[in-house]
């Protein structure tokens, strides 16, 4: 299905940076990302815990919907959305920067 350029511009995608990351008691793949995306700092919820250890996330920069209304999962608000594609198998790839780039940087 085809958008209007309009809608897509609605989106705000931002470069963030992940500074805590911890497993959500109860989940196999939800963890809890504290994120920095330049002027402030947010909590993202994301399914990626089969994939990736909570401590080997700690420093990257990934690519975040930044205006998506919270949501609650198993207790926690999620303020955005991490992008990822899936691999052969349908696990989890987390989208990231090629190169490193300030937290908050607007994707165009």
């Amino acid at each position: 299905m085809n958008i209007p350029f309009d809608d897509f511009q609605k989106l705000d995608l931002r470069i963030a940076k992940i500074l805590e990351a911890s497993r959500i008691e109860g989940s196999e793949k939800l963890l809890k990302l504290a994120i920095d995306i330049g002027d402030e700092r947010r909590q993202l919820v994301a399914g990626v815990g089969k994939v990736y250890e909570p401590e080997s996330l700690i420093g990257r920069e990934i690519v975040i919907v930044a205006n998506l209304e919270p949501r609650v999962m198993m207790g926690f608000e999620s303020q955005g959305m991490l992008l990822a594609a899936h691999d052969e198998n349908g696990n989890p790839v987390l989208l990231m920067p090629e190169k490193e780039t300030p937290p908050g940087s607007i994707i165009t």
